[in-house]
């Protein structure tokens, strides 16, 4: 039994255990780096307003311009009533792992929806899309031995870690640089197991990757494909399958991966591929096989949501009018847009201090809430704002954020001259 008057454990001869912690913190603030969380809750019905409770305890009403429920379907009737239907069906927990006793119906059923989505055979769920990149990536040299995977230099860091942990080669080319993917893999052995990795959309710049020219890559020098469509699910294509249903490029991927949690508004990922392929992932991958599946009510709330979105287009055209309206009006003020044509709307600051002040200032003084992009998630000196804007967001918010920005960008004497992109 624990005694809990038992005084705190010294550590007087030991390793200076706070001491390390305390200064890797402390090499954060000096950096303008150190990340916060922002206390938010979203209102059901009312998104993308949201109450921001402050460490003081008082509250102040604010709008969400950085989050990544693109196109508001996480308080969709046919997804809030699919999910409420299956809570009182089968209560709050899937109570297992897949293997035991944590595959229900409603797994299945949204399994199906996604496999469907992207033209696949199969699919397979994670708890996230980033689980699923790290379990697929880390394990597909175990089926495969002597695996060469080619990553993109700016893909997600869920991919680098799986392509990290799985213990096989790797190159990385420059960034949608096909004449260097083109050198690395012609300097690997003919008859070498080959998979280049990379992304549909990059998030940070919101760039498109050229899937096309990949594709024709992978067939001339007999590699897999593998994609992160986790930015273009529901958001491109004629039925929201991302940008290689958009491009009639589906078919020559041969693992797409995708999240739940984007523009589906729930939680979730996937991977979606050839039978052998789930079924070899499934086997073999320790992400998958030991981890607690998806509760019940969020896979039914997902498969409504994927479900809708295949026959409903008008949120996705929305959402990109919306895009294209705050680019322009912030292009209009001289603001250092990063433009790539997607629905991401990134603005550029280049200074990991002014950016978290830039930030502070619209969350304190103008009820607008949009998190800094510092390093590591971007490279030092591209430090940026990344608006999100949806279909919910109305002319008057995007205006009320216009105007604030306006204000704002001369008082922390930032640059209007030099577009970005």
């Amino acid at each position: 039994m624990t005694n809990v008057n038992r005084p705190p454990r010294s550590h007087n001869h030991a390793f200076g255990y706070d001491a390390a912690f305390e200064g890797a913190l402390d090499a954060l603030h000096q950096e303008g780096r150190y990340r916060t969380f922002i206390d938010i809750e979203r209102r059901k019905g009312g998104y993308p307003n949201a109450v921001w409770t402050k460490e003081d305890g008082t509250e102040q009403d604010i709008t969400v311009w950085c989050g990544n429920d693109y196109l508001g379907m996480g308080q969709h009737p046919k997804v809030l009533a699919a999910m409420a239907e299956a809570l009182a069906a089968t209560g709050a927990g899937s109570g297992g792992t897949r293997n035991i006793s944590g595959t229900t119906p409603y797994h299945k059923r949204l399994e199906a929806e996604v496999a469907d989505l992207h033209g696949k055979p199969a699919s397979l769920l994670f708890t996230s899309a980033y689980i699923a990149n790290d379990a697929t990536l880390s394990t597909l040299a175990k089926l495969l031995p002597g695996l060469v995977i080619l990553s993109d230099a700016l893909n997600h860091a869920s991919m680098i870690e799986g392509i990290r942990r799985n213990g096989g080669e790797k190159r990385i080319f420059r960034h949608n640089d096909m004449a260097h993917l083109r050198e690395l893999l012609g300097a690997i052995p003919a008859g070498t197991p080959k998979l280049i990795a990379f992304e549909s959309i990059y998030s940070m710049d919101g760039d498109f990757g050229p899937i096309a020219e990949i594709c024709d890559l992978a067939d001339e020098f007999g590699a897999m494909t593998y994609i992160d469509e986790v930015h273009a699910v529901g958001m491109y294509g004629p039925r929201g399958g991302g940008v290689a249903e958009r491009d009639g490029l589906a078919h020559r991927i041969d693992i797409i991966n995708g999240t739940l949690a984007k523009a589906y508004g729930v939680m979730g990922g996937y991977i979606a591929a050839s039978e052998k392929i789930c079924d070899a992932i499934r086997s073999y991958a320790p992400g998958f096989i030991f981890t607690t599946s998806l509760a019940p009510a969020l896979a039914a709330g997902a498969a409504a949501s994927v479900a809708h979105l295949k026959e409903d287009s008008s949120l996705r055209d929305a959402q990109q009018a919306a895009a294209r309206t705050l680019k322009l009006r912030l292009k209009g003020l001289g603001m250092p847009i990063i433009d790539h044509g997607s629905h991401i709307v990134p603005v550029h600051v280049g200074d990991p201090v002014k950016c978290k002040m830039l930030s502070d200032m619209l969350l304190e003084s103008h009820g607008v809430y949009v998190q800094p992009i510092n390093f590591p998630t971007v490279p030092r000196g591209t430090e940026r704002l990344r608006f999100t804007p949806s279909p919910v967001h109305t002319p008057p918010m995007i205006d009320a954020l216009v105007r604030a920005m306006d204000g704002l960008w001369s008082h922390c004497a930032l640059n209007r001259s030099e577009l970005a992109g």
